[in-house]
């Protein structure tokens, strides 16, 4: 079943990821800049938060079985009106629905997913369904650029309807909702459900000290994250001179190791926590630690003028910071009684995505304005891993789940 999940995360991030690959064909034919992509980019975001919003309520009066596959057929056919007419206004218009689309099903994802691993197991299939974005890169996101090269950017959008229409029926075939959630009434075999606990109000959970410095942090990293979607292949192509087919190929290089680091992570902290390790040591410090690194190894992306060496810098800060979202998610879910998780995550989830409302577009802000297009792609990364770097120490400071859960639940 998680790894059901994970394949709606792969198509999910192909679909958002689709813009950095078409983006300088699309570009040339749409006379387009690096502003205007970038704000497409962003409005993207600023959808998907409020439909982050939304989460909570969708879970509350609709299955996660009929949810999950009513927004996966949504996302796969808004982007369809780009193809059969191309214009500045329709891929706005249609970028904007697939973030209102895809806002709540990140939220609803992974509350499929806990429905089916108890607290202190969440680390490794947070990073099974975290790990699908760095699959989606390495998997399909070569795929993508080739589809794009020898059929045209369009046919990489229809490509990306039919794999969501494949994913649906395998979803209607196979899925049953897990026995960590207060909807399952009951369960057979030595697995057992969370005990039910009262509700809380939502006050106690979104002003505490761990749910707002984590959020601190996540707009941070997701900040960087949305950048790579919209602009990493632009950055190798038009910044370091690579092909095309080159820049979507290399595409996947941060996310093999991003998901070889998100995976071990999530292997290595869920025995730790059974051993009788904290939720802090493992779900705060050692992510805001990860972000920290990859901040600082991007502050040096400006002073590399070799190519290859640049797309390793990218790679290993890219890998650092995007490796810890799974354990920070874990951590967030830590605070809740399980049938406010959606809620939560929901809420968790949109903050993040405030991080992608600005970076894309002043990313192309500032490529357009620097001097060379690389040395404006690589300050706009170097601003980034600044901030990654200064949030990662605020949640080092004020965040413990333990504390804060026994705060929320009056314990």
């Amino acid at each position: 079943m998680t790894v059901l999940l994970a394949a709606l995360y792969v198509v999910n991030y192909a679909d958002k990821a689709v813009l950095g690959i078409i983006a300088q064909p699309l570009a040339r034919e749409l006379g387009l800049t690096s502003a205007q992509v970038g704000l497409v980019g962003s409005m993207f975001f600023l959808a998907f938060t409020i439909g982050g919003f939304f989460a909570g309520v969708i879970n509350r009066y609709t299955s996660l079985r009929w949810a999950l596959l009513i927004l996966a057929a949504a996302w796969s056919v808004v982007m369809l009106p780009l193809v059969l007419a191309a214009s500045m206004t329709v891929l706005l218009i249609s970028r904007m629905l697939l973030g209102l689309t895809e806002g709540p099903s990140t939220a609803l994802v992974h509350t499929a997913a806990y429905s089916w691993h108890p607290p202190v197991k969440r680390g490794l299939p947070s990073a099974f369904v975290g790990g699908a974005a760095s699959v989606a890169k390495i998997a399909l996101a070569p795929a993508l650029a080739y589809i794009t090269i020898e059929m045209g950017w369009r046919a990489a959008i229809v490509s990306l309807t039919v794999l969501g229409a494949v994913w649906m029926v395998v979803w209607m075939l196979t899925w049953t909702e897990g026995p960590y959630t207060k909807k399952v009434a009951s369960v057979s075999g030595d697995i057992q459900p969370e005990a039910t606990e009262p509700s809380v109000p939502w006050s106690r959970i979104l002003l505490s000290r761990t749910f707002v410095s984590c959020s601190i942090l996540i707009m941070a990293i997701y900040a960087l994250s949305t950048v790579v979607l919209t602009w990493l292949p632009s950055y190798f192509e038009v910044g370091l001179g690579y092909s095309a087919l080159q820049a979507g190929s290399m595409f996947a290089l941060p996310s093999v190791l991003g998901l070889v680091l998100m995976l071990s992570a999530g292997t290595i902290t869920d025995r730790l926590l059974q051993r009788g390790a904290t939720s802090r040591a493992l779900r705060i410090v050692l992510p805001a630690t990860g972000v920290l690194v990859g901040g600082v190894v991007l502050v040096f992306l400006p002073q590399i003028g070799t190519p290859a060496l640049a797309v390793a810098t990218v790679s290993v800060g890219y890998a650092c910071v995007a490796a810890t979202v799974p354990l920070l998610n874990s951590a967030i879910s830590e605070l809740c009684p399980p049938q406010q998780t959606a809620g939560t995550m929901g809420m968790f989830l949109a903050i993040m995505a405030i991080g992608g409302l600005i970076a894309p577009y002043m990313t192309g802000v500032m490529v357009d304005n620097a001097t060379t297009k690389a040395e404006g792609y690589a300050q706009a990364f170097q601003l980034i891993g600044v901030i990654g770097a200064v949030a990662a120490i605020i949640v080092v400071i004020f965040a413990n789940p333990e504390r804060d859960k026994a705060r929320i639940r009056g314990l």
